[in-house]
């Protein structure tokens, strides 16, 4: 049996507009014969009568079925079964990378692909912001290893006449300096405040400082894109805190770049308002006496504050957290009140707390009975005026102006002995003294149960 068979050339499973193909007529069983060729195609009107059917620069109107029947002398071979060509239209080269970053010292692995067919070399294409387009040499393969920042396309090749596929995509490729970039902050304090003022800066370490950089940073409150700055500058709110990482690239190679920096952290912490304490803690205070009033920032102690006052009388107010008052007068009264500050940031004023300076003052004394029982005693109170704002004293007291050597916290003497008695107040460091109590005379009686006057 004689059979006609037609065969495509290649053994491509696709073929696509523009490439040159060749279909065979293999007339099987009819070897050492002289055959004469009749074709059936799709698209033209005077097929060939030899062996091949050429068709160059194919196009879609190509696709179709192709037939094929052979003549030799008197013998005429039955048509053959129908080769159905499909053309596609012209197709674009795939670039993938395994990853687009080239560690230290390493390289990264490139693909490049034609959908789902074969028969292909490839041609590859590196480009840089300073370099036009330029063929990589003595690489034809589907898969490369680069180790060169820079844009990269490829494209596929076969067939003769060559034909070649759209070029790819660019898949651009980074490069990793072995630079190590940190986050540094400044003022470089180490509790930040909602409401300060700070500037982070992306320094590049070890051999750095001779090449002109950009930067790029990740975080809250940064520029997402490629920049000359190497510092960020804003106000900490809540909204700023988090994680900040920075990189950084020569300014005449944007393909190559360090590694991302470790996170810095940003939590700006909430400060509360000052306070304003007395100390001593008393808010009663006579002329004479020595007090502290301090300003103390809960949350903040760390920081390295300037303070401002508001006072009753402060012509040149300190910039300390405390302010002494040596001496007090009566002009000393009023209110007091405090905030602190770090460089342009300002606390909340404190609340006033009120100090009061009175004149120095005389304990009241008393007895509850001024005639000693028999055998018995008699208790005396010592006390400074109003009680319930004016604490801390310790009492002292006199018979006949000797001092006793004896001292009370809670203003009572038990006496047994008759004379005249007068007590006063002392408190604070350095000491403060009361005037003189009123005398109080305590008499004896008699064993006729009379009482001595003196």
């Amino acid at each position: 049996t004689v059979l006609a068979v037609v065969k495509l050339q290649h053994s491509w499973s696709q073929i696509f507009t523009g490439e040159t193909i060749t279909l065979r007529c293999e007339i099987q069983g009819g070897e050492g014969k002289v055959w004469k060729y009749e074709w059936t195609a799709p698209n033209t009107n005077s097929p060939p009568t030899s062996s091949e059917y050429r068709i160059s620069r194919v196009s879609v109107s190509h696709s179709g079925d192709y037939r094929c029947r052979g003549s030799s002398d008197y013998l005429l071979t039955g048509w053959s079964d129908a080769f159905r060509l499909t053309v596609s239209y012209n197709p674009r080269a795939t670039l993938t990378a395994g990853t687009t970053i080239i560690p230290v010292g390493g390289s990264v692995t490139l693909t490049c692909s034609v959908q789902s067919s074969d028969g292909w070399k490839y041609e590859w294409f590196r480009r840089t912001q300073r370099t036009s387009e330029v063929q990589i040499r003595d690489q034809q393969n589907r898969d490369i290893r680069v180790s060169q920042g820079g844009n990269y396309s490829c494209r596929g090749t076969r067939g003769n006449p060559v034909y070649y596929t759209d070029i790819s995509d660019d898949v651009t490729i980074e490069k990793t300096f072995s630079n190590k970039v940190v986050v540094k902050q400044q003022p470089n304090w180490p509790q930040i405040f909602r409401g300060e003022t700070i500037t982070l800066t992306c320094e590049v370490q070890e051999g750095g400082e001779t090449t002109e950089w950009e930067y790029k940073w990740r975080g809250p409150r940064t520029p997402t894109q490629w920049t000359h700055n190497n510092d960020v500058t804003f106000r900490v709110s809540e909204s700023s805190s988090g994680d900040y990482m920075c990189k950084s690239r020569r300014r005449d190679d944007s393909y190559s770049s360090t590694e991302w920096s470790e996170a810095f952290t940003l939590s700006g912490s909430i400060l509360n308002k000052p306070t304003v304490t007395l100390q001593p803690s008393w808010t009663q205070i006579y002329s004479g006496e020595t007090v502290t009033v301090r300003c103390e920032i809960q949350g903040g102690e760390g920081a390295q504050w300037t303070y401002e006052w508001r006072a009753a009388k402060l012509n040149t107010p300190p910039t300390s957290n405390e302010y002494r008052i040596i001496r007090a007068t009566e002009s000393d009264s009023g209110g007091y009140s405090c905030r602190g500050r770090r460089d342009y940031f300002f606390s909340e004023w404190s609340d006033i707390i009120t100090l009061t300076v009175s004149s120095k003052p005389k304990p009241t004394l008393s007895a509850d009975n001024t005639t000693l029982p028999v055998g018995g005693s008699v208790t005396l109170t010592c006390s400074v005026n109003p009680s319930s704002s004016s604490s801390g004293w310790i009492y002292f007291w006199y018979r006949d102006n000797i001092l006793l050597n004896f001292s009370s916290s809670d203003g009572q003497l038990s006496v047994s002995q008759e004379g005249l008695y007068k007590c006063k107040g002392k408190r604070g460091n350095p000491a403060y003294y009361t005037h003189a109590s009123q005398e109080v005379q305590i008499n004896k009686t008699s064993e006729f149960g009379f009482s001595n006057h003196k």
